[in-house]
């Protein structure tokens, strides 16, 4: 299976301001080029290493609205974004996406707010998603508006799942990239992170590397967890 990928790079465009957010971050400052080369990609890091804050500019960058939804939304919560969505250049593939997504986890209630606000609930589902819990809401998201041919920027999307639900997410992950979608994701989770032929790329030490799942830090630790019963017990001497 071959898939079109809308955004195959972006470019990191001059900037003279090293000392605010987010030019401070280390990989900010370091990246020139970054390049997409899978259906699927995975941002991984620690908190603060800059992860959702480039998601954040390259879903601005591709006409979203800063707080999540498709292109048609346009409400504002509180005004967190950073402006450097105004410093990358995005190298987009040859067709063009006739379907996107920006689902970040922390605005997400504000985004069902407007959703109801819209009267548009039946392009989710039928019904209002805030019936819902916040899991329920995430999944039927995907599984009744996302109609694949797409662009979908996801910020931490396991937040409000349980593992089963996890296993869903990757199933509906699978169903949209078979219809020819492109993912890029920002994630904490070990079992989203193992979605197969995925490229993974590490924001860490002042760079973003491509690695290998079991090379990852997520991979890693929660191995450890799993395997040595005196993990916790070390941790919390």
């Amino acid at each position: 299976m071959k898939n079109d990928l809308f955004l195959r790079a972006l470019e990191m465009k001059e900037f003279q301001d090293l000392e605010s957010f987010p030019f401070c971050l280390p990989v900010i400052k370091n990246l020139n080029t970054l390049t997409f080369n899978k259906p699927v990609t995975f941002f991984v890091g620690e908190n603060g290493a800059g992860k959702s804050t480039l998601l954040e500019a390259i879903a601005i960058e591709l006409g979203f609205n800063p707080e999540g939804g498709s292109k048609n939304f346009r409400f504002n919560t509180y005004d967190s974004h950073s402006d450097l969505s105004n410093y990358i250049k995005l190298i987009k593939g040859a067709s063009s996406p006739k379907d996107g997504y920006f689902l970040r986890s922390e605005s997400f209630y504000n985004l069902l707010t407007e959703i109801n606000k819209l009267s548009i609930e039946d392009y989710y589902g039928g019904e209002s998603l805030h019936n819902r819990s916040h899991g329920e809401g995430v999944l039927s998201l995907l599984s009744q508006r996302l109609y694949g041919n797409g662009i979908y920027i996801f910020d931490e999307p396991e937040c409000a799942l349980s593992p089963l639900g996890l296993f869903k997410l990757l199933i509906l992950m699978q169903e949209l990239v078979e219809k020819n979608s492109q993912f890029i994701i920002a994630t904490h989770s070990p079992l989203v992170l193992g979605y197969p032929d995925a490229e993974i790329l590490e924001f860490k030490d002042s760079e973003i590397t491509q690695i290998s799942y079991k090379d990852s830090d997520i991979y890693t630790l929660y191995k450890r967890f799993l395997e040595d019963d005196n993990f916790v017990h070390e941790l919390l001497k």
